[in-house]
């Protein structure tokens, strides 16, 4: 990963409360995971960003790396990496994900 795209990814968790990097968009997701990641925050009705890494490479390769996760989607809160679409699934399954939206303060869509 350079150096480039670590500090653009750095910088795009930081700048958003909840931000979720997928394949597509949020009214076009480019496969089953991104579309139930995105499925989970809509239930949830929190506010969030997404990354579509389709549009670029560096950050598609570069999450991976910075994360330490290997597949996509991935969820970030607070700048925290929570994890992928099975991990939200269990955490808003059990209301955890919820929970930690509430803990940390996140705001609801509007």
């Amino acid at each position: 990963m350079t150096d480039e795209s670590q500090a653009r990814i750095q910088e795009l968790v930081s700048a958003n409360d909840v931000l979720l990097f997928m394949k597509g968009t949020p009214l076009f997701p480019q496969c089953g995971f991104s579309s139930r990641a995105i499925a989970i925050l809509d239930r949830l009705g929190v506010d969030y960003e997404s990354v579509d890494v389709l549009q670029d490479q560096g950050i598609r390769q570069g999450i991976k790396a910075f994360s330490d996760w290997p597949t996509i989607p991935q969820l970030y809160v607070k700048g925290e990496f929570v994890g992928g679409s099975d991990i939200m699934m269990e955490m808003y399954e059990s209301g955890e994900l919820a929970e930690l939206m509430n803990d940390k303060g996140v705001a609801k869509a509007g």
